[in-house]
């Protein structure tokens, strides 16, 4: 796996402030054929019951997920593909109810199965725990547009400032919301 410093530094080289969705020079056969054999990867390692899912108005392409009875790790397993970065693929162990538990659910063996899948493709694994750093990009995500829209609605007096809401975290953004959330 590329070191932690190159991850960000491809991160940050392949975020297009004018297409949040997918790079200009996206080719979608291309991206089609990729998350295909990635796919196929995930099922020759952990059986058919994975399930599978395009995004749509989103910087992702698309996910898979594996469900916790076939994982080995007795918990689910959510996989995404980026439609940037020559494709960047993240996964992650999700927590209770269908809820984000980092990759310290992965095991080393797992994340190095993962990491050859991408370099054998041509993709490029990036660990969740470097997708949950501060966004320090170009673009403008969702997220900040969501804090501006709710000060104004407040300012306006349509609305009430929520209590109890941490003013430190409303509106920040980190990689992973740049490249695998809907725009």
């Amino acid at each position: 796996m590329l070191p932690s410093d190159p991850i960000r530094m491809l991160l940050l080289e392949h975020d297009d402030p004018g297409n949040l969705e997918r790079p200009a020079d996206f080719d979608l056969e291309a991206a089609g054929t990729r998350f295909t054999r990635l796919v196929r990867a995930f099922e020759e390692r952990f059986g058919p019951s994975c399930s599978t899912g395009l995004g749509q108005d989103a910087s992702f392409y698309g996910v898979i997920d594996v469900p916790a009875d076939t994982t080995g790790l007795g918990r689910p397993l959510h996989a995404m593909m980026s439609n940037f970065g020559g494709y960047f693929v993240t996964a992650r162990v999700e927590d209770g109810e269908g809820l984000p538990g980092g990759s310290e659910g992965l095991t080393e063996e797992l994340t190095t199965w993962l990491n050859g899948v991408c370099t054998v493709m041509g993709c490029t694994f990036v660990p969740d725990g470097l997708l949950r750093e501060p966004y320090r990009g170009p673009s403008r995500l969702p997220a900040a547009a969501d804090v501006e829209l709710a000060a104004v609605l407040v300012a306006a007096e349509v609305a009430e400032e929520e209590e109890g809401e941490d003013e430190g975290e409303s509106g920040k953004a980190d990689w992973y919301d740049r490249y695998f959330e809907y725009m």
